[in-house]
């Protein structure tokens, strides 16, 4: 690991951290010499998510519900204290729509995706981004905060218009994000992924039809997978991408194109 893109000394937290892409992330990130805080609502599925990382890996677990203001706020405070400083964010939770059109979308089930997708970004980002904008205050300037989106925000994403909606305003939040807190050195950037072989599309990938008419629709002909997200979010995290913010990075095999 080049001192480029060492993480050595660096402080990250990672919401949505015990399984499928935030988890991927979170090894990576230590790995790259960062210690780590991973929230996600189950704390018995975080305490398995932390006996995968690597010997060595200093890894912390929170059971944190993103979409609770309250619960961010004290689990931001938590994390800061324990760790003694908080350098790198990824706003990964996150959660699937009911698949239907969007004229059969019911009121609590549309809230109930914003409420983690949307706001849970939002306070994420509001809290942590406190911590690192009085860092900057005291002289120490920095930060990278990396939010996870999804092809949806910029795609017609028939039969998941929630979910689609919920992305296309964590792109926008970022981009604001990116204006607002770039005097102070920290950099908002935002990751697309693809179709990723996760838990939230396990009914996808026994689809038979689904393979038929999406999947091979993919240049690279198959599903991503987490651990392909886990330089992604080491560059974003390091040095390597100082001068890089309010951008989108697409990670998806080559779909969007084709």
């Amino acid at each position: 690991m080049t001192s480029l893109f060492s993480l050595e000394g660096k402080k990250a937290l990672v919401t949505g951290g015990g399984s499928g892409i935030g988890l991927a992330m979170a090894r990576a990130l230590a790995e790259a010499g960062a210690e780590i805080t991973i929230w996600g609502r189950n704390a018995e599925r975080l305490e398995a998510a932390r006996a995968t990382f690597a010997d060595g890996a200093t890894v912390h677990t929170d059971a944190v519900d993103v979409a609770d203001p309250d619960a961010v706020r004290r689990g931001v405070a938590a994390a800061v204290e324990r760790m003694g400083g908080l350098h790198t964010v990824v706003a990964n939770a996150g959660t699937g729509g009911a698949i239907k059109p969007v004229h059969e979308v019911d009121d609590d089930e549309h809230r109930r995706v914003l409420a983690t997708n949307v706001d849970g970004v939002m306070w994420t980002v509001r809290e942590t981004s406190k911590v690192m904008v009085e860092r900057a205050k005291a002289g120490e300037p920095g930060g990278s905060i990396i939010a996870i989106a999804s092809l949806a925000a910029i795609e017609g994403a028939g039969r998941n218009s929630s979910y689609g909606a919920s992305k296309g305003a964590v792109l926008a939040l970022s981009n604001a994000a990116a204006v607002d807190l770039a005097r102070y050195g920290i950099r908002v950037n935002t990751i697309l992924p693809g179709w990723i072989a996760t838990d939230m599309t396990d009914d996808m990938q026994d689809s038979e039809a689904f393979e038929k008419h999406v999947i091979s629709r993919v240049p690279v002909r198959r599903w991503g997978r987490p651990e392909e997200f886990g330089g992604a979010a080491v560059y974003l995290a390091s040095d390597a991408s100082t001068y890089q913010t309010g951008s989108q990075l697409v990670i998806d095999g080559g779909y969007a194109i084709f």
